[in-house]
């Protein structure tokens, strides 16, 4: 009989909660999803990109990450080994005044979750283009892994995604 990983539960979890945030309660669209074994590393990956139902399109990404040496710790019950999965936060936006807008995203993100260090921004254009405009990706960064221990805590952080996403199209409209 399959023994679900912490991986799997992990991801029912968060996939439960985030579908229903579509699904039932119409506050979010979920735009992509990613359920992949990456056979070049024998790793597993899942993410879940989400926009607010009534937003412009400003993008949350949650990501779980499991490498095979986590996966086979687990499966194979080495003494000592604390299985778990990286998580990853990620926050995708269109940008038209760098400086600004990069300096609020920090400020604004450090307030929401208080993460030991601050989240990273990554800007990038489309070369050739006439007017490329700016896109922003976003990480909050967890200096740690998460087992099951902490899926009473995913309904917490997904919420802080929709902070983050509300604060950030706050930004985008120029209300902030």
């Amino acid at each position: 009989m399959f023994d679900p990983t912490v991986f799997d539960n992990l991801k029912v979890a968060v996939e439960n909660y985030v579908y229903d945030l579509d699904n039932l309660d119409g506050r979010i669209v979920i735009t992509h999803r990613v359920d992949r074994l990456e056979m070049a590393v024998m790793a597993r990956v899942f993410a879940l990109q989400f926009t607010l139902a009534q937003g412009s399109g400003i993008t949350a990404e949650i990501r779980l990450e499991a490498s095979l040496k986590e996966l086979a710790a687990e499966i194979l019950d080495q003494q000592g080994a604390a299985p778990g999965c990286a998580l990853r936060l990620r926050f995708f936006m269109p940008v038209e005044d760098v400086g600004r807008t990069c300096a609020f995203v920090e400020e604004r993100l450090t307030d929401i979750w208080q993460p030991e260090m601050p989240p990273t921004q990554t800007i990038s254009y489309l070369y050739g283009e006439a007017d490329p405009g700016y896109q922003n990706e976003v990480e909050v960064h967890f200096n740690r892994k998460i087992n099951e221990e902490q899926m009473e805590d995913l309904p917490g952080l997904i919420e802080h995604m929709l902070k983050s996403l509300d604060a950030l199209e706050a930004h985008a409209a120029g209300g902030e």
